[in-house]
């Protein structure tokens, strides 16, 4: 599918997306002057074009050749051309918590592609796990719901933020060895990634595709800003000593749920 993208040099499973709608969508969302009910309403605009650019590019298609409305009075003109083969599995992973509304929304847009017996939502209560500085040192599974094996299936992971990327690795590491069969595509969904995320994830799990919004690589040299990302990849950081992503837009878990409240 054609879409505009990020020019880069991560590699080819690396999809940074780059139009002028989702680009204002996705500000809006990270400005502190946002608040719920508005935050949901943009993730969910976010989400349902991102998913939609994923499965098109992705997921295999077939023809189809239907009737419509009109073949009563037609009988020799019927409705033909290509669409998402129906047939495929598909399994929606949700990363509690950023990820639970996100993993919603695809897993709802999966139902006008695939047949609904195709189709899983998986659950993963994830937690960072952090050192006495505040920094991440890996993610501890609070506790998993999934429903079965993954064999030939898309398995995606709408998750919010690529920040450090310990969760997305630890996930795919959990059905790579634990879930019975082996995945057709391990497909990451993100609103924005950091190239430190980028490179623990493809360093871990090179077959991994990636979708993106947005790279925030706000602390790298100025050398490697004034070049397509990925050309001095070990000069750029868009994590603060907190592991936080820089400019980001805060911590989505806390601010998609209020928890501040």
């Amino acid at each position: 599918m054609q879409y505009q993208k990020t020019n880069h040099k991560y590699g080819p499973n690396v999809h940074l997306i780059d139009t002028p709608f989702l680009n204002g969508i996705l500000a809006r969302l990270c400005s502190p002057e946002t608040y719920q009910p508005n935050i949901n309403q943009l993730v969910e605009v976010l989400y349902t074009h991102l998913i939609s650019i994923a499965v098109n590019n992705e997921f295999e298609i077939e023809k189809f050749d239907q009737p419509t409305r009109m073949t009563e009075f037609h009988r020799d003109m019927t409705l033909q051309g290509t669409r998402i083969s129906t047939s495929q599995k598909a399994v929606c992973v949700n990363l509690a918590r950023a990820g639970t509304y996100p993993s919603h929304i695809c897993y709802n847009f999966l139902h006008f592609a695939l047949a609904a017996q195709n189709i899983r939502q998986d659950h993963i209560f994830a937690a960072r796990v952090v050192d006495n500085m505040q920094q991440v040192t890996g993610s501890q599974f609070g506790g998993l719901k999934i429903g079965g094996g993954v064999q030939d299936a898309h398995v995606l992971f709408p998750d919010p933020m690529g920040a450090t990327g310990n969760t997305i690795v630890s996930s795919i590491e959990y059905y790579k060895n634990m879930i019975e069969g082996t995945a057709k595509k391990f497909i990451a969904l993100h609103l924005i990634v950091t190239p430190e995320y980028l490179r623990k994830v493809l360093t871990a799990h090179p077959e991994v595709i990636i979708y993106a919004l947005r790279l925030d690589r706000g602390l790298s040299t100025e050398a490697a800003l004034k070049t397509p990302p990925g050309t001095h990849w070990d000069q750029e950081k868009g994590l603060n000593d907190k592991d936080y992503i820089v400019p980001g837009g805060g911590g989505f878990g806390e601010i998609m749920n209020n928890s501040f409240v």
